[in-house]
């Protein structure tokens, strides 16, 4: 059996602060049904237990999340839409969060994945400007990614509802 090593450094994937990393081994599956696969696997994300990731193993660009511990895909219901094409996971602590980048019509939103309800909100509906590189707090209540609504790429903070985070003007 053919084994991939994908390299980790716990420095910038945890919260703990560990300044070591180590190399997790993951097998390959010709058949697209472990993490590593002949298909393109873009954009890794790591939290706790979980490794959200975006590929083409189904013709379109899904995202798939993958638990290190159980090392099986998990299934996402409700996730993957045919009229959408995702890219840019990034998930909660717990792995009950995902947000990502989806292009639905050519207009990239950020929308957020909920486990639990197996329900996905589109963040950025109502924002008109073009957005990419989401990510997501630990406890998966704060969202923030790149907008271009000032004319310029600055970062903005959304909660999970899809309202901007107010920044504190005085410290």
């Amino acid at each position: 059996m053919k084994y991939f090593v994908w390299s980790i450094g716990l420095l910038a994937l945890s919260l703990s602060g560990c300044a070591s990393s180590r190399s997790l081994n993951f097998p390959f599956d010709p058949g697209g049904r472990s993490l590593n696969s002949p298909f393109a696997e873009m954009q890794p994300a790591i939290a706790g237990r979980y490794i959200v990731f975006a590929s083409d193993r189904r013709g379109s660009q899904d995202i798939y999340l993958y638990d290190t511990v159980t090392r099986n895909l998990v299934e996402v219901p409700g996730l993957n839409t045919l009229d959408v094409s995702e890219s840019n996971p990034a998930i909660s602590e717990n792995g009950r969060y995902i947000a990502y980048m989806g292009a639905r019509g050519g207009r990239p939103s950020i929308y957020l994945y909920d486990r639990d309800t197996r329900q996905t909100r589109n963040l950025t509906e109502s924002l008109k400007a073009e957005v990419r590189n989401p990510s997501i707090s630990a406890d998966g209540n704060a969202i923030a990614f790149q907008s271009s609504a000032s004319g310029q790429w600055d970062i903005v903070v959304y909660n999970r509802f899809g309202q901007p985070i107010s920044q504190p003007t005085s410290p």
